[in-house]
């Protein structure tokens, strides 16, 4: 084998914008692109097949079946995804199914149990929350369960849903194109920025949810898998909203608790929910200590950044 055969070949420039340099696949850039593209298009053709049934619903319902619409087209476009252009397993992006899924789930429904337990006795202590009663003082059962279990229906699609598109396909494939700080970071951010359609929303409540996407990737990072971040993503949302009657990213949700928040929105929140006070960084501390805690004796295995610089 002579010199000039023993040196790699040049790459195009076409190879160098499109492809990884260490594998046979599209840059993460790339992969990221057909990824979103495939879920607006899924998410395009879901909402013209079945746009006489949305027209006609309203509520809890339609809250719902939006939720629905987006476990199809989040998890198809994601899976496809995964498959065919980042070449990996659906298990390896943090879906292992073992005997730790349910400890996980239940563990950060747990720990934001205690989180918002915390914020709601903080902004009580500081005189800047008013109780009024509880749902079943005032409606008829019926409508009570309604209302709980609807909404737990719901926030379980919606922490699907978020975690694994913000935890599992852009944290990962952003860190496979740079490395795991970046990842986490730019994630974190498109989160926080996702949630400025929301009403109320901020450049402040963006920020918080930014803070709140870095304490979910905590949950990742801590066990290589997305079950104990979804299971933090649903106790968030549901007893954020539901048991203790907060916004929940500016949504009104359907609560148990009846409260009235005063008091100054740098520190409540105000209208878009405890995610846009300071009130929630103690919270944040508080829930990190916890996973950490709930991890201390597991060893993860690091999500996959195979491709760094590039891939």
């Amino acid at each position: 084998m002579n010199e000039a055969s023993a040196q790699p070949s040049k790459r195009s420039i076409l190879a160098i914008i499109f492809l990884s340099p260490n594998e046979a696949r599209l840059r993460a850039g790339w992969r990221l692109l057909i990824q979103i593209l495939m879920m607006l298009v899924i998410s395009i053709v879901i909402s013209i097949a079945f746009a006489p049934l949305l027209f006609s619903v309203h509520g809890t319902v339609f809250f719902f079946l939006g939720q629905v619409a987006e476990l199809i087209a989040f998890t198809a476009s994601i899976f496809l995804a995964r498959l065919f252009l980042d070449r990996r397993s659906i298990a390896s992006m943090g879906l292992r199914l073992d005997r730790r899924v349910w400890k996980d789930i239940l563990a950060g429904i747990g720990i934001t149990f205690i989180m918002m337990a915390l914020v709601f006795a903080a902004m009580s202590a500081a005189g800047w929350l008013t109780f009024e009663g509880f749902a079943w003082e005032a409606e008829p059962i019926q409508q009570v369960l309604g209302g709980t279990f609807g909404f737990l229906g719901i926030f379980i699609l919606v922490g699907w849903n978020e975690e694994l598109l913000s935890r599992g396909y852009h944290l990962q494939t952003l860190a496979s194109g740079t490395n795991l700080f970046w990842g986490v970071l730019l994630s974190s951010a498109v989160f926080g920025a996702l949630h400025l359609g929301n009403p109320n929303a901020t450049w402040v409540s963006a920020a918080g949810i930014f803070f709140a996407g870095l304490f979910l990737a905590y949950g990742y990072l801590r066990t290589g898998q997305l079950w104990l971040s979804i299971g933090l993503h649903i106790g968030w949302n549901f007893f954020e909203g539901v048991v203790f009657g907060f916004p929940v990213s500016g949504l009104d949700i359907y609560p148990l608790t009846r409260i009235q928040v005063q008091g100054p929105e740098m520190w409540t929140g105000g209208a878009f929910g405890p995610e846009a006070g300071l009130v929630i960084l103690p919270a944040l501390l508080t829930g990190a200590g916890l996973i950490f805690w709930h991890t201390r004796n597991r060893r993860a295995k690091g999500p996959d950044t195979t491709g760094s610089a590039g891939g």
